[in-house]
Protein backbone atom coordinates (compact mmCIF):
# COMPACT_ATOMS: atom_id res chain seq x y z
CA UNK A 1 0.00 0.00 0.00
CA UNK A 2 0.96 3.66 -0.26
CA UNK A 3 1.06 4.28 2.78
CA UNK A 4 3.77 1.91 3.65
CA UNK A 5 6.26 4.38 1.65
CA UNK A 6 5.19 7.79 3.28
CA UNK A 7 8.31 9.50 4.82
CA UNK A 8 8.45 10.03 8.48
CA UNK A 9 7.21 13.77 9.12
CA UNK A 10 9.60 17.04 8.86
CA UNK A 11 12.70 14.91 7.49
CA UNK A 12 14.93 17.13 5.85
CA UNK A 13 13.43 16.97 1.83
CA UNK A 14 9.53 17.77 3.23
CA UNK A 15 11.26 20.75 5.39
CA UNK A 16 12.11 22.27 1.56
CA UNK A 17 8.50 21.87 0.78
CA UNK A 18 7.50 23.73 3.28
CA UNK A 19 10.04 26.29 2.86
CA UNK A 20 9.36 26.30 -0.82
CA UNK A 21 5.66 27.97 0.08
CA UNK A 22 6.68 29.96 3.38
CA UNK A 23 9.87 31.97 1.50
CA UNK A 24 7.52 33.78 -1.42
CA UNK A 25 4.99 34.64 1.18
CA UNK A 26 7.94 36.07 3.98
CA UNK A 27 8.87 37.71 0.52
CA UNK A 28 5.51 39.25 0.20
CA UNK A 29 5.69 40.75 4.06
CA UNK A 30 8.88 41.63 3.87
CA UNK A 31 8.20 43.70 0.45
CA UNK A 32 5.41 45.10 1.92
CA UNK A 33 7.21 46.56 4.81
CA UNK A 34 10.00 47.58 3.36
CA UNK A 35 11.32 50.99 1.80
CA UNK A 36 10.25 51.45 -1.54
CA UNK A 37 13.63 52.32 -2.52
CA UNK A 38 14.81 48.66 -1.33
CA UNK A 39 11.51 46.57 -2.71
CA UNK A 40 13.31 45.43 -5.55
CA UNK A 41 16.07 44.52 -3.97
CA UNK A 42 13.95 42.69 -1.02
CA UNK A 43 11.74 40.85 -3.76
CA UNK A 44 14.71 39.99 -5.57
CA UNK A 45 16.48 38.57 -2.96
CA UNK A 46 13.59 36.44 -1.92
CA UNK A 47 12.28 34.93 -5.08
CA UNK A 48 15.66 34.28 -6.08
CA UNK A 49 15.98 31.76 -2.55
CA UNK A 50 12.46 30.76 -4.14
CA UNK A 51 13.89 29.43 -7.12
CA UNK A 52 16.71 27.83 -5.83
CA UNK A 53 14.76 25.70 -3.67
CA UNK A 54 12.56 25.32 -6.31
CA UNK A 55 15.48 23.09 -7.51
CA UNK A 56 16.84 21.39 -5.26
CA UNK A 57 13.89 18.54 -5.40
CA UNK A 58 16.14 17.25 -8.21
CA UNK A 59 19.24 15.96 -5.94
CA UNK A 60 16.46 14.03 -3.68
CA UNK A 61 15.05 11.85 -6.04
CA UNK A 62 14.79 8.10 -5.05
CA UNK A 63 17.63 6.76 -7.02
CA UNK A 64 21.09 6.50 -7.08
CA UNK A 65 22.58 9.81 -7.90
CA UNK A 66 20.06 11.75 -4.99
CA UNK A 67 21.69 13.78 -2.46
CA UNK A 68 19.47 12.61 -0.03
CA UNK A 69 18.27 9.68 -1.77
CA UNK A 70 15.61 7.42 0.52
CA UNK A 71 13.25 4.70 0.26
CA UNK A 72 12.98 1.21 -1.32
CA UNK A 73 13.72 1.15 -5.33
CA UNK A 74 10.19 -1.05 -5.64
CA UNK A 75 8.09 1.93 -4.58
CA UNK A 76 5.04 2.59 -6.39
CA UNK A 77 5.70 4.48 -9.87
CA UNK A 78 3.70 7.60 -8.64
CA UNK A 79 4.60 7.89 -5.33
CA UNK A 80 6.65 11.57 -5.21
CA UNK A 81 10.03 12.59 -5.16
CA UNK A 82 9.44 13.88 -1.87
CA UNK A 83 6.13 13.56 0.33
CA UNK A 84 4.90 15.66 3.23
CA UNK A 85 1.26 14.61 4.56
CA UNK A 86 0.10 15.98 7.51
CA UNK A 87 -3.13 16.17 9.49
CA UNK A 88 -4.99 19.50 8.63
CA UNK A 89 -8.68 19.29 9.84
CA UNK A 90 -9.24 15.63 11.20
CA UNK A 91 -12.75 16.22 11.89
CA UNK A 92 -13.74 16.63 8.05
CA UNK A 93 -10.64 14.50 7.15
CA UNK A 94 -8.72 16.87 5.50
CA UNK A 95 -5.02 16.75 4.78
CA UNK A 96 -2.18 18.94 4.28
CA UNK A 97 -0.61 16.68 1.81
CA UNK A 98 2.43 18.27 -0.18
CA UNK A 99 4.59 16.32 -2.64
CA UNK A 100 6.87 16.58 -6.34
CA UNK A 101 7.39 14.19 -9.07
CA UNK A 102 8.88 14.22 -12.71
CA UNK A 103 5.03 15.84 -13.84
CA UNK A 104 4.97 18.85 -11.33
CA UNK A 105 8.74 19.28 -11.18
CA UNK A 106 9.38 21.35 -14.46
CA UNK A 107 6.27 23.50 -13.88
CA UNK A 108 7.47 23.96 -10.44
CA UNK A 109 11.05 25.22 -11.20
CA UNK A 110 9.66 27.01 -14.15
CA UNK A 111 7.64 29.38 -11.17
CA UNK A 112 10.88 29.85 -9.29
CA UNK A 113 12.48 31.02 -12.01
CA UNK A 114 10.05 33.38 -13.78
CA UNK A 115 8.82 35.13 -10.39
CA UNK A 116 12.44 35.39 -9.59
CA UNK A 117 13.30 37.15 -13.04
CA UNK A 118 9.93 39.32 -12.49
CA UNK A 119 10.57 40.44 -9.21
CA UNK A 120 14.13 41.31 -10.69
CA UNK A 121 12.24 43.39 -14.08
CA UNK A 122 10.18 45.49 -11.73
CA UNK A 123 10.07 48.65 -8.99
CA UNK A 124 6.80 49.08 -8.40
CA UNK A 125 6.36 48.20 -4.41
CA UNK A 126 3.43 46.65 -4.46
CA UNK A 127 3.29 44.85 -7.83
CA UNK A 128 6.61 43.05 -6.57
CA UNK A 129 4.41 42.06 -3.31
CA UNK A 130 1.57 40.40 -5.58
CA UNK A 131 3.63 38.71 -7.33
CA UNK A 132 5.20 36.84 -4.71
CA UNK A 133 2.05 36.47 -3.71
CA UNK A 134 0.90 34.79 -6.58
CA UNK A 135 4.06 32.39 -6.28
CA UNK A 136 2.42 30.82 -3.63
CA UNK A 137 -0.96 29.83 -5.09
CA UNK A 138 0.60 28.34 -8.51
CA UNK A 139 3.72 26.69 -6.17
CA UNK A 140 1.02 25.59 -4.07
CA UNK A 141 -0.86 24.17 -6.99
CA UNK A 142 2.06 22.11 -8.43
CA UNK A 143 2.95 20.76 -4.86
CA UNK A 144 -0.76 19.36 -3.57
CA UNK A 145 -1.44 15.91 -3.42
CA UNK A 146 -4.94 16.53 -1.99
CA UNK A 147 -8.08 17.74 -3.93
CA UNK A 148 -9.83 20.40 -1.49
CA UNK A 149 -5.76 21.64 -1.12
CA UNK A 150 -5.56 21.77 -4.69
CA UNK A 151 -8.56 23.85 -5.07
CA UNK A 152 -7.37 26.53 -2.62
CA UNK A 153 -4.44 26.86 -4.09
CA UNK A 154 -5.86 27.31 -7.40
CA UNK A 155 -7.81 30.29 -5.73
CA UNK A 156 -5.29 31.89 -4.26
CA UNK A 157 -4.18 33.61 -7.78
CA UNK A 158 -7.71 35.40 -8.35
CA UNK A 159 -7.72 38.17 -6.48
CA UNK A 160 -3.54 38.83 -6.83
CA UNK A 161 -3.68 38.58 -10.33
CA UNK A 162 -6.85 40.95 -10.46
CA UNK A 163 -5.08 43.41 -8.38
CA UNK A 164 -1.79 43.02 -10.54
CA UNK A 165 -4.11 43.65 -13.73
CA UNK A 166 -6.98 46.49 -12.38
CA UNK A 167 -3.48 48.40 -10.46
CA UNK A 168 -0.63 48.94 -13.29
CA UNK A 169 -2.66 47.85 -16.24
CA UNK A 170 -3.23 49.86 -19.53
CA UNK A 171 -5.98 52.12 -20.12
CA UNK A 172 -8.77 49.51 -20.19
CA UNK A 173 -7.41 47.66 -17.02
CA UNK A 174 -10.53 47.77 -14.89
CA UNK A 175 -12.70 46.24 -17.34
CA UNK A 176 -9.80 44.06 -18.47
CA UNK A 177 -9.60 42.66 -14.63
CA UNK A 178 -13.32 42.14 -14.05
CA UNK A 179 -13.60 40.23 -17.39
CA UNK A 180 -10.70 37.52 -15.62
CA UNK A 181 -12.67 37.61 -12.47
CA UNK A 182 -15.72 36.55 -14.19
CA UNK A 183 -14.60 33.72 -16.18
CA UNK A 184 -12.58 32.61 -13.61
CA UNK A 185 -14.71 32.45 -10.94
CA UNK A 186 -17.30 30.59 -13.05
CA UNK A 187 -14.14 27.97 -13.80
CA UNK A 188 -13.87 27.56 -9.96
CA UNK A 189 -18.05 26.90 -9.18
CA UNK A 190 -17.30 23.93 -11.98
CA UNK A 191 -13.77 22.97 -10.03
CA UNK A 192 -15.67 23.21 -6.88
CA UNK A 193 -18.56 21.18 -7.66
CA UNK A 194 -16.36 18.79 -9.65
CA UNK A 195 -14.03 18.50 -6.68
CA UNK A 196 -16.66 17.80 -3.78
CA UNK A 197 -18.45 15.15 -6.13
CA UNK A 198 -15.09 13.31 -6.10
CA UNK A 199 -14.23 13.79 -2.66
CA UNK A 200 -18.14 12.76 -1.86
CA UNK A 201 -18.12 9.46 -3.86
CA UNK A 202 -14.36 8.56 -3.39
CA UNK A 203 -14.61 9.16 0.43
CA UNK A 204 -10.87 10.77 0.17
CA UNK A 205 -9.35 13.70 -1.67
CA UNK A 206 -5.76 11.95 -1.79
CA UNK A 207 -4.75 12.11 -5.19
CA UNK A 208 -1.95 9.40 -4.82
CA UNK A 209 -4.78 7.00 -3.34
CA UNK A 210 -7.54 7.96 -6.20
CA UNK A 211 -4.84 7.83 -8.88
CA UNK A 212 -5.30 4.46 -10.94
CA UNK A 213 -7.49 2.71 -8.33
CA UNK A 214 -11.37 2.20 -9.41
CA UNK A 215 -12.88 4.62 -6.72
CA UNK A 216 -15.33 6.17 -8.93
CA UNK A 217 -18.02 4.20 -10.94
CA UNK A 218 -18.35 5.23 -14.61
CA UNK A 219 -21.04 7.67 -14.49
CA UNK A 220 -19.24 9.71 -11.65
CA UNK A 221 -16.27 9.47 -13.91
CA UNK A 222 -17.91 11.10 -16.91
CA UNK A 223 -19.44 13.76 -14.83
CA UNK A 224 -16.85 14.33 -12.79
CA UNK A 225 -14.05 14.81 -15.91
CA UNK A 226 -16.91 17.46 -17.48
CA UNK A 227 -16.94 19.51 -14.69
CA UNK A 228 -12.97 19.24 -14.30
CA UNK A 229 -12.09 20.22 -17.57
CA UNK A 230 -14.82 23.24 -18.42
CA UNK A 231 -13.37 24.37 -15.39
CA UNK A 232 -9.42 23.86 -16.47
CA UNK A 233 -10.42 25.04 -19.60
CA UNK A 234 -10.80 28.58 -18.60
CA UNK A 235 -7.56 28.97 -16.72
CA UNK A 236 -5.93 27.19 -19.64
CA UNK A 237 -7.47 28.85 -21.53
CA UNK A 238 -8.81 26.81 -23.90
CA UNK A 239 -10.91 27.44 -26.91
CA UNK A 240 -14.26 28.28 -26.65
CA UNK A 241 -13.10 30.08 -23.42
CA UNK A 242 -10.53 31.80 -23.82
CA UNK A 243 -11.79 35.19 -24.53
CA UNK A 244 -10.59 36.60 -21.53
CA UNK A 245 -7.06 36.28 -22.40
CA UNK A 246 -6.74 39.26 -24.91
CA UNK A 247 -7.78 41.75 -23.08
CA UNK A 248 -6.07 40.62 -19.54
CA UNK A 249 -2.65 40.23 -21.35
CA UNK A 250 -3.39 43.46 -23.19
CA UNK A 251 -3.78 45.86 -20.51
CA UNK A 252 -1.54 43.92 -17.80
CA UNK A 253 2.05 45.13 -17.46
CA UNK A 254 4.51 43.07 -18.66
CA UNK A 255 5.67 40.85 -15.41
CA UNK A 256 2.18 40.70 -15.48
CA UNK A 257 1.65 39.23 -18.71
CA UNK A 258 4.88 37.28 -17.98
CA UNK A 259 3.47 35.40 -15.03
CA UNK A 260 0.04 35.27 -16.49
CA UNK A 261 1.38 33.57 -19.73
CA UNK A 262 4.35 31.96 -18.06
CA UNK A 263 2.73 29.57 -15.13
CA UNK A 264 -0.89 30.52 -14.34
CA UNK A 265 -2.43 29.16 -17.80
CA UNK A 266 0.14 26.09 -16.82
CA UNK A 267 -2.13 25.62 -13.82
CA UNK A 268 -5.54 24.21 -15.93
CA UNK A 269 -3.18 21.74 -18.38
CA UNK A 270 -1.55 20.60 -15.29
CA UNK A 271 -5.03 19.90 -13.69
CA UNK A 272 -6.18 18.54 -16.39
CA UNK A 273 -2.99 16.00 -16.35
CA UNK A 274 -2.88 15.51 -12.71
CA UNK A 275 -6.16 15.51 -11.71
CA UNK A 276 -8.53 15.14 -14.54
CA UNK A 277 -6.87 12.06 -16.03
CA UNK A 278 -5.93 10.86 -13.02
CA UNK A 279 -8.76 10.58 -11.48
CA UNK A 280 -11.12 10.08 -13.52
CA UNK A 281 -9.51 7.94 -16.80
CA UNK A 282 -13.00 6.36 -18.10
CA UNK A 283 -14.51 10.08 -18.36
CA UNK A 284 -11.08 10.95 -19.82
CA UNK A 285 -11.92 8.11 -22.45
CA UNK A 286 -15.24 9.34 -23.15
CA UNK A 287 -14.35 12.67 -23.89
CA UNK A 288 -11.12 12.02 -25.64
CA UNK A 289 -12.44 12.98 -29.24
CA UNK A 290 -14.25 16.09 -27.89
CA UNK A 291 -10.78 16.93 -26.72
CA UNK A 292 -8.97 16.44 -30.00
CA UNK A 293 -11.85 18.22 -31.74
CA UNK A 294 -11.67 21.41 -29.86
CA UNK A 295 -7.90 21.49 -29.49
CA UNK A 296 -7.11 21.63 -33.59
CA UNK A 297 -10.18 23.93 -33.82
CA UNK A 298 -8.04 26.34 -30.74
CA UNK A 299 -4.63 25.96 -33.24
CA UNK A 300 -6.42 26.77 -36.55
CA UNK A 301 -9.14 30.02 -35.30
CA UNK A 302 -5.75 30.95 -32.93
CA UNK A 303 -3.77 31.00 -35.87
CA UNK A 304 -6.29 33.34 -38.29
CA UNK A 305 -6.98 35.59 -35.62
CA UNK A 306 -3.61 36.26 -34.57
CA UNK A 307 -2.98 37.01 -38.93
CA UNK A 308 -5.31 39.50 -38.48
CA UNK A 309 -4.42 41.07 -35.23
CA UNK A 310 -2.78 44.73 -35.21
CA UNK A 311 -1.89 44.98 -31.89
CA UNK A 312 1.29 43.05 -30.71
CA UNK A 313 0.88 41.89 -27.10
CA UNK A 314 -2.85 40.93 -28.53
CA UNK A 315 -1.00 38.93 -30.90
CA UNK A 316 1.01 37.26 -28.41
CA UNK A 317 -1.84 36.61 -26.00
CA UNK A 318 -4.17 34.99 -29.19
CA UNK A 319 -1.33 32.50 -29.96
CA UNK A 320 -1.31 31.44 -26.85
CA UNK A 321 -4.60 29.98 -27.69
CA UNK A 322 -2.76 27.96 -30.65
CA UNK A 323 -0.18 26.63 -28.47
CA UNK A 324 -2.48 25.50 -25.76
CA UNK A 325 -4.62 23.51 -28.36
CA UNK A 326 -1.17 21.54 -29.08
CA UNK A 327 -0.89 20.89 -25.47
CA UNK A 328 -4.38 19.64 -25.49
CA UNK A 329 -4.16 17.60 -28.37
CA UNK A 330 -1.79 15.68 -26.51
CA UNK A 331 -3.17 15.21 -23.88
CA UNK A 332 -6.69 14.28 -25.74
CA UNK A 333 -4.38 11.07 -26.82
CA UNK A 334 -4.58 9.31 -24.02
CA UNK A 335 -0.62 8.46 -24.28
CA UNK A 336 2.80 8.53 -22.47
CA UNK A 337 4.19 10.49 -26.05
CA UNK A 338 1.13 12.69 -26.23
CA UNK A 339 1.42 13.83 -22.82
CA UNK A 340 4.89 13.73 -22.62
CA UNK A 341 4.72 16.55 -25.81
CA UNK A 342 1.99 18.69 -23.84
CA UNK A 343 4.39 18.68 -20.77
CA UNK A 344 7.04 19.89 -23.22
CA UNK A 345 5.00 22.60 -24.98
CA UNK A 346 3.98 23.75 -21.21
CA UNK A 347 7.53 24.40 -20.39
CA UNK A 348 8.28 25.58 -23.67
CA UNK A 349 5.53 28.21 -24.09
CA UNK A 350 6.27 29.40 -20.58
CA UNK A 351 9.89 30.21 -21.79
CA UNK A 352 8.90 31.45 -25.18
CA UNK A 353 6.39 33.60 -24.61
CA UNK A 354 7.56 34.68 -21.25
CA UNK A 355 10.58 36.44 -23.22
CA UNK A 356 7.78 37.48 -26.10
CA UNK A 357 5.72 39.58 -23.59
CA UNK A 358 8.87 40.59 -21.83
CA UNK A 359 10.45 42.09 -25.53
CA UNK A 360 6.79 43.34 -26.23
CA UNK A 361 5.99 45.26 -22.95
CA UNK A 362 9.74 46.86 -23.79
CA UNK A 363 8.90 47.77 -27.70
CA UNK A 364 6.01 49.19 -26.73
CA UNK A 365 6.60 51.23 -23.15
CA UNK A 366 9.23 52.86 -25.48
CA UNK A 367 7.79 53.54 -28.37
CA UNK A 368 4.64 54.43 -27.00
CA UNK A 369 2.49 52.27 -28.57
CA UNK A 370 1.53 48.51 -29.56
CA UNK A 371 -0.03 49.10 -33.05
CA UNK A 372 1.89 46.90 -35.40
CA UNK A 373 1.08 49.37 -38.55
CA UNK A 374 3.44 52.21 -35.97
CA UNK A 375 6.34 49.17 -35.46
CA UNK A 376 7.86 49.16 -38.28
CA UNK A 377 11.85 49.63 -39.27
CA UNK A 378 12.97 48.48 -36.10
CA UNK A 379 16.04 46.17 -37.18
CA UNK A 380 17.18 50.07 -38.35
CA UNK A 381 17.27 51.22 -35.19
CA UNK A 382 17.28 48.78 -32.65
CA UNK A 383 18.74 46.06 -34.54
CA UNK A 384 19.51 44.23 -30.79
CA UNK A 385 16.13 44.27 -30.17
CA UNK A 386 14.77 42.99 -33.52
CA UNK A 387 17.20 40.19 -33.49
CA UNK A 388 15.78 38.85 -30.07
CA UNK A 389 12.60 39.20 -31.17
CA UNK A 390 13.40 37.61 -34.44
CA UNK A 391 14.45 35.12 -32.07
CA UNK A 392 11.73 35.12 -29.53
CA UNK A 393 9.06 34.63 -32.91
CA UNK A 394 10.86 31.73 -34.69
CA UNK A 395 11.18 29.48 -31.32
CA UNK A 396 7.45 30.32 -30.90
CA UNK A 397 6.54 29.06 -34.10
CA UNK A 398 8.57 26.07 -33.70
CA UNK A 399 11.93 26.16 -35.75
CA UNK A 400 13.71 22.95 -35.00
CA UNK A 401 16.60 22.92 -32.61
CA UNK A 402 14.43 25.06 -30.31
CA UNK A 403 11.93 24.46 -27.44
CA UNK A 404 8.71 25.14 -29.32
CA UNK A 405 9.47 22.54 -31.61
CA UNK A 406 9.03 19.24 -29.30
CA UNK A 407 5.75 19.97 -28.03
CA UNK A 408 3.91 20.75 -31.49
CA UNK A 409 5.39 18.13 -33.42
CA UNK A 410 5.21 14.91 -31.04
CA UNK A 411 1.63 16.04 -30.14
CA UNK A 412 0.93 15.70 -34.12
CA UNK A 413 2.89 12.60 -34.10
CA UNK A 414 0.95 11.04 -30.66
CA UNK A 415 -1.87 12.04 -32.75
CA UNK A 416 -0.94 9.63 -36.05
CA UNK A 417 0.20 6.96 -33.59
CA UNK A 418 -3.37 6.86 -32.06
CA UNK A 419 -4.33 5.54 -35.48
CA UNK A 420 -7.59 5.60 -37.40
CA UNK A 421 -9.31 8.41 -39.82
CA UNK A 422 -10.74 10.07 -37.02
CA UNK A 423 -7.01 11.05 -35.04
CA UNK A 424 -5.14 11.35 -38.48
CA UNK A 425 -7.70 13.66 -39.92
CA UNK A 426 -7.01 15.73 -36.59
CA UNK A 427 -2.88 15.40 -37.08
CA UNK A 428 -3.41 16.56 -40.85
CA UNK A 429 -5.42 19.94 -39.73
CA UNK A 430 -3.04 20.09 -36.48
CA UNK A 431 -0.13 20.53 -38.73
CA UNK A 432 -1.97 22.73 -41.31
CA UNK A 433 -2.29 25.00 -38.09
CA UNK A 434 1.61 24.60 -37.57
CA UNK A 435 2.21 25.47 -40.41
CA UNK A 436 -0.15 29.08 -39.99
CA UNK A 437 1.56 29.49 -36.52
CA UNK A 438 4.93 30.37 -39.22
CA UNK A 439 2.68 32.34 -40.92
CA UNK A 440 1.90 34.76 -38.33
CA UNK A 441 5.04 35.08 -36.46
CA UNK A 442 6.69 35.64 -39.79
CA UNK A 443 3.93 38.41 -40.93
CA UNK A 444 5.21 39.94 -37.12
CA UNK A 445 8.80 40.11 -37.99
CA UNK A 446 8.19 41.36 -41.78
CA UNK A 447 5.77 44.18 -40.25
CA UNK A 448 8.02 45.23 -37.01
CA UNK A 449 11.48 44.58 -38.35
CA UNK A 450 11.54 45.09 -41.79
CA UNK A 451 10.68 48.14 -44.01
CA UNK A 452 11.47 52.16 -43.22
CA UNK A 453 11.54 53.40 -39.38
CA UNK A 454 8.10 54.74 -38.27
CA UNK A 455 8.87 58.12 -35.84
CA UNK A 456 7.57 56.09 -33.31
CA UNK A 457 10.68 53.42 -33.75
CA UNK A 458 13.26 55.85 -34.52
CA UNK A 459 12.62 57.62 -31.37
CA UNK A 460 12.75 54.50 -29.25
CA UNK A 461 16.26 53.73 -27.32
CA UNK A 462 17.77 51.44 -28.68
CA UNK A 463 20.03 49.82 -25.77
CA UNK A 464 19.34 46.78 -23.72
CA UNK A 465 19.88 47.96 -20.02
CA UNK A 466 21.38 45.08 -17.49
CA UNK A 467 18.02 44.46 -15.92
CA UNK A 468 16.19 43.75 -19.18
CA UNK A 469 19.39 41.23 -19.73
CA UNK A 470 19.67 39.62 -16.30
CA UNK A 471 15.36 38.97 -16.97
CA UNK A 472 16.04 37.52 -20.61
CA UNK A 473 19.19 36.04 -20.96
CA UNK A 474 17.96 32.72 -18.89
CA UNK A 475 14.83 32.50 -21.16
CA UNK A 476 17.14 32.48 -24.05
CA UNK A 477 19.56 29.57 -22.53
CA UNK A 478 16.78 27.70 -21.44
CA UNK A 479 14.71 27.89 -24.91
CA UNK A 480 17.68 26.65 -26.30
CA UNK A 481 18.52 24.04 -23.66
CA UNK A 482 15.21 22.51 -24.29
CA UNK A 483 15.23 22.48 -27.92
CA UNK A 484 18.70 20.50 -28.15
CA UNK A 485 18.14 18.24 -24.90
CA UNK A 486 14.21 17.80 -24.31
CA UNK A 487 15.41 14.61 -21.54
CA UNK A 488 15.59 17.62 -19.35
CA UNK A 489 12.09 17.98 -19.12
CA UNK A 490 10.95 14.81 -19.68
CA UNK A 491 13.65 12.15 -17.70
CA UNK A 492 11.21 11.41 -14.96
CA UNK A 493 8.12 11.58 -16.63
CA UNK A 494 7.45 8.19 -18.04
CA UNK A 495 6.29 6.29 -14.71
CA UNK A 496 4.03 8.69 -13.25
CA UNK A 497 2.56 9.62 -16.24
CA UNK A 498 1.84 5.75 -17.16
CA UNK A 499 0.46 5.20 -13.86
CA UNK A 500 -2.28 8.13 -14.52
CA UNK A 501 -3.30 6.78 -17.71
CA UNK A 502 -3.24 3.28 -15.92
CA UNK A 503 -0.75 1.42 -17.52
CA UNK A 504 0.99 -1.51 -16.30
CA UNK A 505 4.56 -2.80 -16.95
Amino acid sequence: MYRDYVEPAWSAPQLLLIALLLMPALGAVAVALAPAARSRLVAGAFATVTFVLSVLPILVRPNDFGWFAYGPADRPPLVPWIDLDLPWVPALGLEFHLGVDGVSYPLIVLTGLLTALCCAYTRKKGLAALLLVLEVGVLGTFLALDLILFFLFFEVVLLPMYAVIAGWGGPNRRAAARKFVLYTLAGSVLLLLGVLLVVTKAGTGDLILLTGSPHLDRTTQYAAFALLAVAFAVKAPLWPLHTWLPDAHTEAPTVGSVILAGVLLKMGTYGLIRVGLGVAPDGAAWASPVLGILAVIAIIVGALICLRQTELKRLIAYSSVGHMGFVLLGIATLSVAGIQAALLGNIAHGLITGLLFFLAGTIKDRAGTGSLNQLSGLRETAPRLAALLGFAAIASLGLPGLAGFWGEAFAVIAAVDRGGPFWLTLAAVAAVGGALTAAYFLRLLRRVTHGPATPEVRSLSPAITGTEWLAWSPLILLTLAVGVAPALVLSDTAQPLATLLGIRP
